[in-house]
């Protein structure tokens, strides 16, 4: 039988806000264990919550970026379950009433062709504490530092097909939520987390198949592993009989599998009801063209721009806008040296190597944007050579300043006089007379490579200084002869 995969995501953002959703507690990563934890993160009696403007108006700014209508009322529920590291024994939630409706995106597909995922809602609520297994023999220590941290979930419907389209949409929604500034995106420390739900059902059915919530994935790599394994699992257990059971599972990385967490709860298990202490949110249009005025340029139309005002390839823009730290480092050298193209293939190349055998951010390159885009101008200007500027680069790097520092005190400037380089060929020609009468008595076909041995020779005598360009036409000028 053919199945058809069916997958929806829920993936949890950690909203960049310096206090939490209820409380002025700090949400600064890596602090001792529950010493970022107030009366109200404790859950202790007749603490009221005061909710965060700023966590609002970030969940108003990803509506806005995904197309969704924001609604101006809301309504905080409480989401009862009873675990140690939730110590309310119940999570405020958002649930009938969510404050961002229905929007999509748009992701790439393998074959190159654009699909739009319709993205069901995205609702605010606080975060739960941490259970600690490790170094506790036999117990479980529990860090209630994250408990109230701003959370934005953002629910897609089950428009996915595949694994790697899940990625692509992950990807998507963490390019967009980094781009508008709600969160750093940071998967180690657990700011941007995927549940996924995986169905599969006949090819051509119209009911959805049994799902399975495939819980806190903090990997694009691990989600693919972990769909394809479950999907796998799910056929499997449908061709041998069996009957696929709805439950929560957790992915084991280092055995590649998912195993059995616990029965998936359905939303009347919750008990969901308003919260008698929150009001409902009210948010006046207003209040949301505010939150529009000061939204950055989005990736798509970033990636647009790029290849309209710079002439990029589609490919060299997509790359370019991937981070918006990477868009303007890129706009900054471009602007700098003054050849857009040129920018491109020194950001997208040398810098990026340098950068990826250091194992670091563009956002941390020892290499500022304008110091970057000083040596595309000299490469532009004939000053330097692309070869002798990658060893520029390297110095630059080391911290022995600009371009134009290193250029004259090394004594690097390139040679562009006419009558300097056309000494340089005479040399050699007359040094390798033999070659010389080879090349004229060659196949057109071989004489490139044969020219290259002169280029050779002649680059070798002028250090790497004579202009490449200019000793190419006057060889073959003069070969031709």
């Amino acid at each position: 039988m053919q199945w058809e995969t069916v997958i929806g995501l829920e993936i949890h953002t950690q909203l960049a806000t310096k206090a939490k959703i209820f409380s002025a507690s700090s949400t600064e990563f890596g602090a001792e264990p529950n010493t970022q934890a107030s009366l109200i993160d404790l859950g202790m009696p007749g603490v009221l919550p005061v909710l965060n403007r700023e966590a609002v108006r970030m969940a108003v700014r990803f509506g806005k970026a995904i197309g969704a209508q924001v609604a101006e009322r809301s309504v905080f529920a409480r989401k009862n379950y009873f675990y140690p590291d939730l110590p309310k024994g119940y999570q405020i939630s958002q649930y009938e009433l969510p404050v961002v409706g229905e929007g999509s995106v748009e992701v790439m597909q393998e074959n190159g062709s654009g699909k739009v995922v319709g993205v069901t809602r995205a609702h605010l609520e606080e975060d739960a504490g941490k259970s600690l297994h490790e170094d506790f023999h036999g117990m479980t220590g529990i860090d209630l530092n994250r408990a109230g941290t701003p959370l934005l979930e953002i629910v897609s419907e089950p428009d996915m097909r595949s694994a790697k389209e899940a990625v692509a949409y992950a990807k998507k929604i963490h390019q967009i939520v980094t781009y508008i500034g709600i969160c750093d995106g940071n998967m180690q420390e657990g700011s941007f987390r995927m549940d996924a739900n995986v169905s599969i059902r006949p090819q051509g059915q119209a009911e959805l198949g049994t799902r399975a919530e495939l819980k806190n994935i903090n990997s694009f790599r691990f989600l693919e592993k972990a769909i394809n394994y479950e999907v796998g699992r799910q056929i499997e257990v449908l061709e041998d009989g069996g009957r696929v059971v709805q439950e929560t599972r957790l992915y084991d990385a280092d055995k590649d599998e998912t195993r059995s967490m616990r029965s998936k709860e359905e939303a009347n298990d919750y008990r969901y009801f308003p919260d008698p202490d929150l009001l409902p949110l009210q948010i006046d249009a207003a209040s949301i063209a505010e939150v529009v005025a000061e939204m950055p340029e989005l990736p798509d139309a970033r990636r647009a721009r790029f290849e309209a005002d710079y002439g990029l390839s589609a490919y060299d823009a997509d790359v370019l806008t991937s981070t918006r730290a990477q868009a303007d480092y890129y706009e900054t050298a471009a602007a700098a040296g003054g050849d857009a193209k040129l920018a491109a293939n020194w950001v997208m190349g040398e810098l990026a190597a340098a950068l990826n055998k250091q194992g670091l951010d563009i956002g941390e390159s020892p290499v500022a944007a304008a110091t970057l885009g000083g040596l595309v101008a000299r490469i532009k200007d004939n000053t330097i050579s692309s070869k002798i500027a990658k060893g520029v680069l390297a110095a630059i790097w080391a911290g022995e300043g600009d371009a134009d520092a290193i250029i004259e005190a090394r004594g690097l400037r390139q040679i562009t006089d006419s009558g300097a380089i056309e000494a340089l060929v005479d040399e050699v020609l007359a040094v390798n007379a033999e070659q010389v009468e080879n090349y004229r008595n060659a196949d057109a076909s071989k004489q490139p490579k044969m020219l290259g041995f002169f280029v050779g020779q002649i680059m070798k005598k002028s250090q790497g200084k004579a202009n490449p360009q200019q000793v190419n036409a006057l060889l073959r000028k003069k070969l031709e002869a």
